[in-house]
């Protein structure tokens, strides 16, 4: 009988032990696809001619970098049919930079990115942000009562249907949370974004943007932020594949993912009390 307990007692140790091993499960690897990351921001109050567009692909689920895109041509044209090159000044960074750039409300602008014999474009057009107004926050907030919460106000215009993007990038946090807001039910009238986090302390810095944004950015990032299963939007791995307004003109089937988006933005860096 006391042999039969120790032989018990190994057995269990070898399971317990067996439960540390990390199974890799063998995954279908699709080909990869180019992933442009064209947000052209121009924050109140600044000229807002540096842009930068990032050029990358997907990659398989267990890699741990992600491939960035070299020798495409980018550029971005607007509706007088002024043309803004974008040039890789880094070499194998796939970020390009454009220094000249010239932002004008709800001037019309299109990306074209040419790569590997296939030309890439999108559409969008600048829209206009109401500023920050003012930040308040409580200390006695969530299910716990205990957490800090931050509204970030401002004042909706009462002529024109508004739709806005909030990020909020914590000090303690490298991820940023995104959530979006549309004026239907507050039009023309005062109102806020929403922040909390359990583990934001008195001392912490909050980096707050609000970008103004079109409707079909609007249903974009809503999608996304859904079926990321939080609001850490497009910096969660969703479980399915979310299309933007990127159109491959060479191959339809072949297409980018990614936004293009260009929008005028007010920021604030709030110090948690």
């Amino acid at each position: 009988m006391k042999k039969i307990h120790y032989i018990l007692i190994i057995l269990s140790l070898f399971l317990l032990a067996s439960c540390q091993d990390v199974v890799k499960v063998d995954l279908d690897t699709a080909a990869p696809k180019l992933v442009i990351e064209g947000s052209l921001q121009w924050q109140k109050g600044t000229s807002g001619n540096e842009q930068k567009i990032k050029l990358s692909t997907t990659t398989g689920f267990y890699s741990t970098t992600i491939p960035t895109v070299s020798g495409a041509i980018v550029a971005v044209t607007n509706s007088d049919n002024i043309t803004f090159n974008f040039t890789e000044e880094v070499p194998n960074s796939g970020l390009y930079l454009c220094h000249n750039f010239i932002p004008e409300m709800d001037k019309t602008y299109v990306l074209t990115v040419i790569l590997n014999g296939e030309t890439y474009t999108a559409t969008e057009s600048l829209k206009s942000v109401s500023p920050i107004t003012n930040i308040v926050q409580t200390n006695d907030g969530g299910f716990s009562g205990n957490d800090i919460e931050i509204k970030t106000y401002y004042n909706d215009p009462g002529n024109v249907d508004n739709y806005y993007l909030f990020k909020y990038k914590a000090s303690n946090n490298a991820i940023p949370n995104y959530d979006v807001s549309d004026d239907e039910f507050y039009q023309g009238n005062s109102f806020f974004g929403y922040f909390t986090n359990k583990d934001i302390k008195t001392g912490d810095h909050l980096d707050i943007t609000i970008y103004g944004i079109s409707k079909r950015y609007f249903d974009y990032m809503s999608k996304l932020i859904l079926i990321s299963g939080g609001s850490n939007g497009p910096f969660s791995t969703p479980p399915a594949t979310v299309r933007g307004n990127i159109i491959n003109q060479t191959h339809p089937d072949n297409y980018a993912l990614g936004y293009f988006n260009v929008s005028e933005t007010d920021f604030r860096n709030y110090l948690i009390q």
